[in-house]
């Protein structure tokens, strides 16, 4: 009966709303062990503190665990034949105990009775536990937040098989999330529409990065961290200005890594080879290895990643084939302190360093690239949190310093017929802070904080012409946001909650040139405060169905455009803009419990001054304020689990956006859609799972995901189309106790689309730029685990 009106609730809903937020259930990898080994490692996969302190019980001898599961539900098959319990003391702590056995008294001697055989009653349902959306800086369960969150799980094989491909690999399994295509380190991501243009330049993101509670960017492209040991990621939909402040138009994507175990030694490893057709071979190797320093109050966690893809673009002017491969290594590492002076710290450096030979895309027309378009990124990170119980509260305080470099250079010889350069070198300086305290449980949860950040960047830009001297130009942009926020969840009746929150920020921009210094001084100073609120509101009624609906705003604040051309420099300001979103969502089952659950929203973006990097008919790039922009569309996903080895997924995301443009567009804007952004997008996919015993598993997986037309900017100049392909995508693995095998054939098809009409702003007036899909690729991998 429950299958039936699982099924029928799903197409009903399906039909009348259409669109879903994506949640995968948590995965545990634990082999069998001493059931010490075994809880530590369930703890470091799940977040928790998991602890055996009888030293006797921790030698027992445990199943392990396998499996999409709850935390609870992991912990039961873990702990079957110990002899052992799980004792919950918050969502966060389990010690692990002997099993009490009650002795019952001897009874008075009766007279006898005949034997009646017991009836034992049925075991009592195991509560699954429920996945906690971290990112809302609260204790706030995933069915009652009220807004559209993706909770991915990549922890295991999943990182070693795609965490070289950084951000990108997360884009493709969410229709929802798009990306520019230049390359590793220098793509724009886009949550749901919310794109302002394909070209890097000196605006703000308009999707915020985190690890954790650190912000990795400001204005500046993604920087690709490498995946290995991550344990899931948080995509949540925005804006999300009232918990994350300007930057966050479309949303945040919140990496989260495993953190260091404070009880045991442990360590993984993985190779990677890869063949790409037409290409060359390819590879990686990543590592980890955590090590107790001080038994329960100190560990240290470090992760190393290197590796090259092989390229598989040829420029037969410059007698070179496959010029753009790309060579990248870093590291993550993560120092944690348990109840030092009653505080949880963690400490920790990050390095992520990437190189591509040159650009990767082709001309479908007459003229080739003459040199090469080299492109490097230098990724550095440091930060400090900590963490203190206040009673049934949190205080937690973060600070981060991020140096982030960037150099990349392209041809522009076609623009002025003679072998010309014109290179961009990026100094981008980051200082945040936040402190913030929660509370109030996962159904009423409650934040208040106060935050700073100040970003430095100093931007260089070249052109180099033949027999001529170069043109050069430095712009300085300096930034400080300080605010307070808070949100609340109150309880107006059992069935319905409300969320309130808001921003206040100050906020303080000045950009300037600063060498060669113009007769005017080109300069831009703003600054001023803002208020941006959210209010939701979340209809639980009972049984398989729950929905919502929300308001959010969001903001960015303005600058200073410079940029050198042949006639000499132009500059020229660029005002704030401003987002705000309105959805209506639902939710039928639970995705990590039910048989079929699905979870959809409608929503409707408005876009004010909107905010674009943009490139003039020379091809120099130039920011503006491109006009007001609508987006209206479904987000949906579906999830069906036929079995218990086999799990069906359909998710697809459509969108209408169109642009009313301003003085720097023209007429020629009126009515275009956002720039980027597919209109249509979907993806279907199946992972099988079976244990064949043990400690043998057996998976297999298929992917076809579908990318919609788009155009790769406004204007006349940038109204070129893009988009249009299917790729398939199937790989299988085992895994045989601490090995595991996978073999992935990437683009099945060979499919050949152009993922992105831009590689040279030189000759992108052209029209004739494509870059095309990666070539089918074959990865074998293997994966060994201690």
């Amino acid at each position: 009966m429950r299958r039936i009106e699982l099924v029928a609730a799903a197409g009903a809903v399906a039909i009348g709303l259409g669109s879903a937020a994506p949640v995968w259930a948590q995965s545990f990898d634990v082999p069998p062990g001493p059931l010490g080994d075994v809880a530590g490692r369930i703890g470091a996969q799940s977040g928790t503190t998991v602890t055996v302190p009888d030293p006797e019980l921790a030698k027992r001898r445990s199943p392990g665990v396998r499996g999409r599961l709850g935390l609870r539900e992991a912990l039961r098959r873990a702990l079957a034949g110990t002899g052992a319990e799980a004792r919950f003391f918050d969502g966060r702590t389990v010690r692990i105990v002997r099993r009490t056995v009650t002795v019952p008294k001897a009874p008075k001697p009766s007279r006898p009775k005949p034997a009646v055989r017991p009836v034992a009653p049925p075991p009592a349902a195991e509560a699954p536990e429920e996945i906690i959306v971290t990112g809302s800086k609260a204790q706030t369960s995933l069915d009652s937040y009220p807004g559209t969150a993706n909770i991915i799980d990549i922890a295991g094989s999943w990182s070693t098989r795609n965490g070289t491909d950084g951000t990108a690999a997360i884009t493709r399994l969410l229709p929802s999330l798009s990306t520019t295509n230049l390359g590793r380190g220098r793509e724009k991501i886009f949550i749901r529409g919310v794109a302002d243009s394909s070209f890097n330049g000196p605006t703000q993101s308009a999707t915020g990065q985190y690890l954790g509670d650190v912000r990795l960017t400001f204005n500046a492209p993604d920087p690709s961290l490498n995946l290995y040991d991550m344990r899931r990621v948080e995509v949540l939909v925005g804006p999300q200005a009232p918990l994350y402040g300007a930057g966050s138009l479309g949303g945040i994507i919140r990496f989260v890594p495993n953190t260091p175990d404070l009880h045991r030694l442990s360590g993984s490893a993985s190779a990677l080879t890869e063949y790409t057709k037409g290409g060359g071979l390819g590879g990686e190797v990543n590592a980890m290895l955590n090590i107790p320093i001080s038994d329960g109050r100190w560990a240290a966690r470090m992760t190393a990643s290197i590796g090259e893809r092989a390229g598989y673009i040829d420029a037969p002017a410059q007698g070179a084939k496959n010029i753009n491969p790309t060579q990248s290594y870093g590291y993550r590492i993560a120092l944690r302190g348990e109840d030092v002076g009653g505080w949880t710290l963690d400490l920790g450096h990050v390095r992520q360093h990437i190189e591509t030979a040159s650009g990767q895309y082709v001309l479908h027309g007459p003229g080739e690239p003459t040199i090469a378009q080299p492109f490097r990124s230098d990724y550095r990170l440091a930060y400090l949190r900590a963490e203190k119980q206040l009673g049934d509260a949190a205080l937690v305080s973060t600070t981060a310093v991020v140096r982030h470099d960037l150099e990349s250079e392209f041809d522009a010889s076609p623009l002025f017929e003679i072998t010309s350069r014109f290179g961009e070198a990026s100094k981008i300086f980051i200082l945040s802070h936040e402190t913030r305290v929660s509370g109030g449980g996962r159904r009423t949860p409650w934040v208040i904080g106060a935050s700073a950040i100040y970003s430095r960047s100093l931007v260089s830009q070249f052109l180099d012409l033949a027999d001529f001297p170069r043109i050069a130009v430095e712009v300085v942009d300096r930034n400080l946001d300080t605010a307070l926020y808070g949100r609340v969840t109150r309880s107006l009746s059992p069935s319905l909650s409300v969320t309130v929150g808001g921003r206040l920020t100050y906020a303080r921009t000045e950009s300037y040139i600063r060498d060669p210094k113009p007769p005017n001084t080109a300069e831009s100073f703003r600054d001023g405060a803002r208020f941006s609120r959210t209010v939701a509101l979340d209809w639980q009624p009972g049984g398989l169905f729950s929905a919502f609906v929300r308001h959010d705003q969001g903001f960015r604040a303005g600058g200073l455009t410079a940029y050198p051309t042949a006639l000499g420099l132009v500059a020229q300001p660029f005002r704030p803009d401003t987002l705000d979103m309105y959805e209506l969502g639902v939710r039928l089952g639970r995705s990590d419990r039910d048989e079929l659950s699905l979870r959809a929203a409608f929503f409707l973006n408005k876009w004010h001054n909107m905010q674009a990097d943009l490139i003039d008919v020379t091809g120099f790039p130039y920011t503006a304020n491109v006009g007001n922009g609508r987006i209206v569309g479904l987000d949906a996903e579906l999830r069906w689990r036929p079995d218990h080895e086999l799990l069906l997924t359909a998710s697809a995301f459509v969108n209408d956006s169109r642009l009313t443009p301003s003085e720097a567009v023209g007429p020629a804007g009126k009515g275009q859609p956002l720039p980027n952004v597919a209109g249509v997008g979907g993806r279907l996919a199946a992972d099988w799972r079976r244990e064949l015993s043990a400690d043998r598993t057996l998976t297999a997986r298929a992917a076809v995901r579908y990318v919609g037309k788009s155009r790769l900017g406004v204007g006349s100049v940038l109204d070129i189309p893009q988009g249009g392909y299917a790729v398939i995508d199937m790989g299988v693995g085992i895994d045989v106790g601490r090995i595991a095998l996978s073999l992935n054939l990437d683009n099945v098809a060979d499919a050949r689309g152009n993922t992105f009409a831009f590689g040279n702003p030189f000759s992108v007036v052209r029209r004739d730029q494509v870059t095309p899909l990666r070539p089918r690729s074959l990865r074998l991998g293997i994966d060994f685990a201690f």
